[in-house]
């Protein structure tokens, strides 16, 4: 009965010792109380989602390789093909797209091609504003574009109907078919992201603010030209000068 109740004693002491242990590591481990609550220095990752507690995606950050495309899913939604880039997408309450932020860069074999995007979707459609960026060298010309954009687009527009419309192109083989319907689809409405304002350089290195109608066409400008000249241009539906200033 004593070596019992001596073995007894052990056991406890040791359950207690190792329970002790436990709690010590464990308040070492979570110095904030909060073992969800962690601080890292680098983490080396290739893409996070960022979910709600329903599991509803409403943030990408990745790496080009894990960019979605054609095939993949997120929220429901099967991606059409598109070109990988690294970056971040966003997504509303309801699991649609509705922006992101998406940039490369490369040497090429007659110069170097870069860009940056920053963009914001109208619901279930595409972007309607965009901070964009492109930095181009062909052949010795180097093309650079930095401006902030906002656009019009259709109120019918959504993303599926457009990706059905693209499915519905791609499978007309002939060329010329595939045109005339696409024309049908654009005096529809569809494919007509209109231009509407550009503040930023836009190309020949005019930096200002560019004013586009309701086509697409540019109707006035104040900017400063690529010779220093203040302009304030207006222009008629055809792209003639209907005024200007300062008048020569």
């Amino acid at each position: 009965m004593k070596n019992q109740h001596r073995e007894l004693v052990f056991l406890r002491i040791f359950a207690v010792t190792i329970g002790l242990g436990i709690l010590a590591f464990l308040s070492y481990s979570f110095k904030s109380g909060n073992p969800f609550n962690q601080k890292f220095g680098t983490i080396d990752v290739e893409r996070i989602n960022v979910v709600e507690k329903d599991g509803t995606v409403k943030l990408v950050i990745t790496n080009a390789a894990h960019f979605p495309t054609k095939g993949d899913a997120i929220n429901g939604r099967i991606y059409h093909k598109r070109k990988k880039r690294a970056g971040m997408l966003f997504f509303t309450e309801d699991g649609k797209e509705c922006g992101g932020f998406i940039y490369d860069g490369e040497k090429t074999e007659d110069g170097h091609a870069a860009g940056l995007s920053l963009t914001y979707d109208q619901y279930d459609g595409d972007q309607v504003m965009q901070l964009l960026s492109t930095d181009v060298k062909k052949n010795g010309v180097r093309k650079k574009h930095n401006y902030l954009l906002f656009n019009d687009r259709n109120d019918d527009e959504n993303k599926e109907k457009m990706m059905q419309i693209a499915e519905e192109l791609k499978a007309i083989k002939d060329p010329k078919k595939r045109s005339l319907k696409r024309r049908e689809y654009v005096k529809k409405g569809y494919f007509n992201g209109t231009k509407r304002v550009a503040l930023g350089q836009i190309p020949g290195k005019q930096n200002g603010l560019f004013l586009f109608d309701d086509k697409g066409k540019p109707r006035a400008k104040f900017c400063i030209d690529r010779n220093n000249e203040v302009k304030l241009i207006a222009y008629d539906d055809q792209g003639n000068v209907i005024d200007s200033w300062p008048s020569k």
